[in-house]
């Protein structure tokens, strides 16, 4: 997070270079400022907020979570076939800039099967499911680690604001995902 007396905010302020993430296994990441190009690529296990970033984010992306509470530049999710990745599409537009050949666009999911858990869950567990929890704890964990006045806001207006949220999912992960939450139930 930037210094108290920054005069820039954050999501207007490029607070870490471009590769940041760049094939991370593990760990969380969050950033009160905008990221440069190419944020978690690569990435295959890592979970991290940012409130910004350049072009090509999550590109080749394999695993973890990514959420991002601000602009996201061109080439999103290019390459993408694993993890998931939550946008605030604030202006309805992202979906020009996400590269969709590997991905599919959805609204967040609100079922859960979270309740019941620690309060620290497992942020990776049910990535087909569990969207609202999940965003909730992502935003106060950056909250908690940043004191970002962003995710204040959005958790204050949190009803509000989860419909602005869009999900972004690997076709071929949803698929594997899916089969495997079959198989899983026909064993029982």
């Amino acid at each position: 997070y930037p210094p108290a007396d920054c005069p820039t905010p954050p999501p207007e302020n490029i607070i870490v270079g471009n590769t940041v993430l760049y094939g991370a296994i593990a760990g969380e990441c969050y950033i009160s400022g905008v990221a440069g190009e190419r944020f978690a690529v690569r990435n295959s296990g890592a979970v991290a907020v940012v409130e910004g970033l350049g072009d090509h984010g999550c590109e080749y992306m394999t695993g973890g979570v990514v959420l991002v509470i601000g602009e996201t530049g061109r080439n999103f999710a290019a390459g993408m076939s694993g993890g998931i990745a939550y946008v605030l599409d604030d202006t309805g537009d992202f979906e020009k800039r996400c590269n969709k050949q590997n991905v599919e666009i959805e609204a967040i999911r609100f079922e859960t099967t979270l309740a019941g858990r620690d309060e620290g869950g497992d942020l990776l567990a049910n990535p087909l499911g569990d969207d609202a929890p999940r965003l909730r704890r992502l935003l106060e964990r950056h909250l908690l680690y940043t004191h970002s006045a962003r995710a204040r806001h959005i958790l204050q207006n949190f009803d509000s604001f989860l419909p602005k949220f869009v999900k972004i999912v690997p076709v071929d992960f949803r698929r594997a995902l899916s089969a495997l939450q079959t198989h899983a139930v026909a064993a029982e």
